[in-house]
């Protein structure tokens, strides 16, 4: 805060603290980064694989699986296995539920926002 007057500084931190409580009630299941890519792409797509899903994202098989089944046991995503010929395929879902979620989450970031920009 650099440069800014002691009456900026007070009205930042005011800002700041009012806008904190509101933090304190993120969905903290959506909000982290790999969580909220998956949610993201299954909200504009009817359903993407697991490869799809791993591609887009750029991230390793366990990390993808360990998300996806957090995303899965929330009630977010659904997952369907099945084959093609021998090869193993998994199908993820948004959930009405997930996409519930992802919107209230949105919301929330946009009211966030809101309130740092109406300072």
């Amino acid at each position: 805060m650099a440069g800014r007057s002691n009456t900026a500084r007070r009205e930042a931190v005011r800002s700041t603290e009012a806008a904190a409580p509101s933090a304190q009630k993120l969905d903290r299941l959506v909000h982290e980064r790999l969580r909220l890519g998956i949610l993201s792409a299954l909200s504009v797509n009817q359903a993407l694989t697991f490869n799809d899903l791993k591609r887009l994202l750029e991230t390793t098989d366990g990390n993808l699986s360990v998300h996806a089944r957090k995303l899965e046991e929330a009630g977010y995503i659904s997952c369907t296995k099945s084959f093609e010929g021998r090869v193993p395929r998994t199908e993820y879902r948004l959930t009405a539920a997930g996409r519930r979620a992802l919107d209230r989450y949105l919301d929330h970031m946009e009211a966030l926002i809101q309130a740092m920009r109406e300072r």
